[in-house]
């Protein structure tokens, strides 16, 4: 005979290989958002790329140098920032809540 639904989700919240409970609790949050560290060395690396063409496209304005195609890369590069900035943001958010 099957058990019932109840039992077969109290099996699966308990912890089957006695791991001590900070542990389980980190796995199980792993399970519930993979990639999660990954994503965020995405996003500060990607924030750090549009951090460093900001400063040259910032650079070359100051210098006057091409200033018909630095103004719209320099505005690419900060939307850029902002992006990685917000999604940062919203992913340590996620991972504040329970």
């Amino acid at each position: 005979m099957r058990e019932p639904a109840s039992e077969k989700r109290s099996n699966q919240n308990s912890n089957p290989r006695k791991l001590s409970p900070e542990k389980y609790a980190r796995l199980r949050a792993e399970l519930k958002t993979p990639y999660r560290g990954v994503r965020q060395f995405i996003y500060v690396a990607f924030g750090a790329s549009g951090a460093i063409g900001a400063f040259i496209f910032f650079l070359q304005i100051l210098a006057g140098r091409d200033i018909e195609a630095a103004l719209p890369n320099l505005a690419v590069q900060l939307v850029v920032i902002a992006l990685m900035v917000g999604l940062f943001r919203l992913e340590q958010r996620a991972s504040r809540k329970p």
